[in-house]
């Protein structure tokens, strides 16, 4: 047995997968702009005329300064609950990305909307009493960038609408009755990975590194009964092994329970002179990626990323949902809901703007040749 193997544990199985509403549009990699995942169930407008003057003398706005609500209170100022996984120093542009899509909608902050920041700063024992603070300061809406948040808030409130960003499998994990009806009072937008997704991780690494034959995947695996805490990690890896034995690659699973696992865990690739290396983004990766950035590239280890934000750590390269344009994004949920639209009725949304991001920084520290059809797909490319 490896040093490698000796670290996998049977966290490398196949998990349940819920129900995956979306899948890819076209065959091979393409760029962002036509790259995109079907949304089933859109919900139209459901637009109602009513008498303008008679609107704004209900709800004491004047004819100028935004969007108007239909169900807001004379002078009651909208106010939006924001709550983030990470550190307000290493996420922050979320939170911006969310302000900027309600900017684009017309809201403009302290005048017609309110947004309330709260990080858990890695902690996720930390979201029931995040979202209580939010829920006594009367808020509209919350907007929760976590699966285990939202459950939490869910679990909180039956009243206020909950919008979540960035959730592996809603139906699963007990948010959402469906994808297209999701009944209650939360919805948001999906970050649900299809087989054929996962594949392009190993397509793309391969092709980066033509040499690599034997690739570790690095799996979140933290102590948890939470089945959005070890999230579907397993199941991921499962998927990419016919695209590893199409191009002649060995995939092996490199469970990580906590942060202090990293350094063996890096220890025992290079011992096995594993020769790529495939990070899946969970809650233990999210929250250490500059440390494993650090790591992958100190052990000299290509790697492939599944959210940009690592690559532009440092990390070698990145492909898979912009998760800036998914915060962007839940604002129109939140405009949505604020002007009288009901959770229970608004679809769950599947990512539409993917990305891939190269960094030939890292790719010249590394000694790797890029090669220029790679370069020319990529979305964004760090130099």
């Amino acid at each position: 047995m490896s040093a490698l193997d000796s670290l996998v544990s049977r966290h490398c199985t196949d998990g349940k997968r819920g129900p995956t509403p979306c899948r890819p549009t076209a065959t091979g990699l393409r760029s962002s702009r036509a790259y995109r995942f079907r949304q089933r169930g859109a919900a139209g407008t459901g637009e109602r005329i009513v008498d303008r003057r008679a609107f704004l003398a209900a709800t004491g706005l004047s004819l100028v300064g935004g969007p108007r609500f239909a169900k807001a209170q004379p002078g009651k100022i909208p106010r939006v609950g924001f709550v983030e996984a990470g550190s307000r120093s290493a996420n922050q542009h979320f939170a911006d990305a969310f302000r900027a899509g309600l900017r684009e909608l017309g809201y403009v902050e302290g005048q017609n909307i309110i947004v309330e920041e709260r990080w858990a700063d890695g902690n996720i024992e930390r979201f029931p009493d995040l979202v209580a603070d939010l829920l006594r300061s009367k808020v509209d809406v919350i907007v929760q960038a976590s699966g285990v948040g939202a459950q939490a808030a869910k679990k909180a409130t039956a009243s206020v609408p909950v919008v979540f960003v960035g959730v592996t499998d809603a139906v699963e994990l007990g948010l959402v009755e469906s994808v297209a009806r999701p009944g209650g009072n939360v919805t948001g937008l999906s970050l649900a990975f299809t087989p054929a997704f996962a594949g392009k991780w190993v397509e793309l690494l391969k092709e980066a590194v033509p040499r690599a034959t034997h690739v570790v995947v690095l799996l979140n695996a933290l102590r948890s009964s939470n089945p959005i805490v070890q999230g579907a990690n397993p199941s991921l890896l499962n998927a990419m092994q016919p695209a590893a034995a199409k191009l002649g690659v060995k995939l092996t699973g490199a469970p990580v329970r906590d942060a202090s696992a990293l350094d063996t865990t890096f220890e025992a690739m290079t011992k096995d002179h594993v020769e790529g290396l495939i990070v899946l983004t969970g809650p233990l990766t999210l929250r250490h990626r500059a440390r494993i950035v650090k790591l992958a590239n100190t052990h000299r280890l290509p790697t492939m990323y599944s959210f940009g934000e690592f690559a532009r750590a440092g990390g070698l390269m990145a492909y898979g949902p912009s998760v800036s344009d998914m915060f962007r994004r839940a604002a129109t949920y939140v405009d949505r809901i604020l002007k009288g639209a009901k959770p229970a009725e608004l679809p769950v949304e599947q990512p539409t703007k993917f990305e891939l991001v190269i960094n030939m920084k890292t790719a010249n520290a590394l000694a790797l040749t890029m090669p220029p059809s790679l370069l020319l797909r990529a979305d964004e490319v760090i130099r």
